[in-house]
C-alpha cells in the first residue's frame, strides 16, 4: 500500500473536492460520477483522519516516555 503524507493526502483531497464540484455543477448531484469522486472523496477523507490520529497517538505517547 502506498503510504501518502498528510500534504499529498490534502492535496489529493483538493483536487477530489474540485472535480466532484465541478461534475455536481455540470451533471447534477445524483449522477454516477458524482457520487463516484463523492465516495472517493469520502475514503481518502477517512484516510486522512486516521492518519492524523495515528500522528497525535504517537506524540502522546512519546511525550509521556520521557
Amino acid at each position: 500500500m502506498n503510504v501518502l503524507s498528510l500534504q499529498e493526502l490534502e492535496y489529493k483531497i483538493d483536487v477530489l473536492r474540485t472535480h466532484m464540484i465541478a461534475i455536481g455543477k455540470s451533471k447534477g448531484l445524483n449522477h454516477p460520477n458524482t457520487i463516484k469522486f463523492s465516495q472517493e472523496l469520502d475514503s481518502l477523507l477517512n484516510v486522512y483522519q486516521k492518519k492524523q490520529i495515528e500522528i497525535i497517538h504517537s506524540s502522546v505517547q512519546s511525550f509521556f516516555q520521557l
